[in-house]
């Protein structure tokens, strides 16, 4: 079960987040794949999920995708949303303590969004674990925030939706 947060312990850690890691299949998408006849692969996403990043943009918040998997679909989305994506990782701690390291940040300035087992290495180890709505019980277990959206429904943009209302209210506090 998620560890439950009060208003403000949030907003005291989202106001040390300084970047954002997300998942992608089954956070950007609803970790379905469509395979068609000749092994190419489509999933859906939601547009609304571009607006979100850029609210992150003008909060001065970094973010990018780490990937497990291999997939064309996951750079062309990325490229679309001028997201940095990472795929293809065997250990996504590594890559995301390589992305730390290379941002100068600490964990405990960072958030990381995922679904399944093999976000676990990365929601134990930063700030402000998030899972989507749907994510697996072994992974919700460690989630500090759950999304009320289901993933690839509107999940990113609830995060990114998230953390402009908290920030916001810090800067006009």
């Amino acid at each position: 079960m998620a560890v439950s947060l009060t208003d403000a312990a949030l907003a005291e850690i989202i106001g040390r987040i300084r970047l954002i890691a997300f998942d992608f299949d089954g956070v950007f998408t609803d970790n379905a794949v469509y395979v068609f006849e000749d092994g190419r692969e489509a999933v859906r996403c939601v547009r609304s999920d571009g607006i979100g990043l850029r609210k992150l943009d003008r909060l001065g918040i970094q973010y990018v995708i780490i990937s497990t998997e291999a997939n064309p679909v996951v750079g062309a989305r990325s490229r679309k949303l001028n997201i940095r994506c990472i795929q293809d990782c065997e250990d996504k701690r590594a890559t995301l303590d390589a992305v730390r390291a290379e941002m100068n940040l600490e964990l405990d300035q960072i958030a990381f969004v995922g679904n399944d087992v093999n976000d676990e290495p990365c929601l134990t180890c930063v700030a402000l674990p998030i899972v989507v709505q749907d994510a697996h019980p072994d992974a919700a277990k460690y989630a500090r925030y759950v999304t009320s959206a289901r993933g690839g429904y509107g999940a990113v943009r609830e995060i990114c939706d998230l953390f402009e209302r908290v920030l916001s209210k810090e800067t006009n506090a």
